[in-house]
């Protein structure tokens, strides 16, 4: 058993993505991160990971891909014409409702335009899934809380396994250890998780369904 540290010292970055055929050609993306936080979200933005999505990305995945991504805050940034969302400034809720021609009182609390926002508002687009489209490609955004249906998240846990053993907890160590690590990951693996996770969503289809019958004879 080893004493290992967590959470101190300089961190990296790596952005990269998989299909069924292994890691996606020229993805990688491996940076120091400028800030120490105890959560890598907290280093990450959604300009740098659209740069990112834009010229690493999609130069390089199969024509007509579905893109998966989780619900992260650099993954939903809204595009420039989407609806508010409860969580957006007071004035751009405002200024979306006027434009609609919904009357706002100056002295209404923003609770109170929220409320009327989710009556009326349609679903909300994303500036990355407006991007995908342009280049004929979809987003698909997992339910909140599901690492379970995202393949890549398997592919960091073999990853961060296989530096384990060999981390001395120096950066330098660190950067070697990615590079060997990210070489375990094979078309095979990758295969092998995306066939899990559909098992999972099949199992998870069927439970509704059961699960609908059993209200149905309620």
């Amino acid at each position: 058993w080893i004493q290992k540290p967590t959470g101190k010292g300089e961190r990296l970055i790596i952005l990269h993505a998989i299909t069924k055929d292994g890691w996606v050609p020229e993805a990688k993306v491996v940076f120091k991160s400028p800030r120490k936080t105890g959560d890598y979200h907290g280093q990450m933005n959604g300009d740098l990971f659209q740069q990112w999505f834009v010229e690493r990305l999609l130069p390089h995945i199969p024509r007509h891909s579905l893109i998966i991504m989780d619900n992260a805050s650099y993954h939903t940034i809204l595009s420039d014409d989407s609806a508010p969302t409860p969580t957006c400034a007071k004035e751009r809720i405002r200024r979306w409702l006027e434009a609609n021609k919904i009357p706002c009182k100056d002295d209404c609390l923003k609770v109170e335009w929220v409320d009327i926002l989710k009556k009326i508002a349609p679903e909300p687009t994303y500036r990355l899934d407006v991007i995908a489209r342009q280049h004929g490609h979809e987003v698909i955004r997992t339910p909140p809380y599901h690492p379970e249906l995202q393949p890549i998240e398997t592919c960091w846990g073999i990853l961060k396994n296989e530096v384990a053993r060999h981390c001395d907890f120096t950066l330098s160590n660190l950067q070697i250890q990615w590079e060997q690590a990210f070489d375990k990951i094979t078309a095979t693996t990758c295969q092998g998780i995306i066939n899990k996770v559909r098992s999972v969503e099949d199992r998870f289809w069927e439970d509704d369904a059961k699960l609908d019958e059993q209200q149905d004879n309620l």
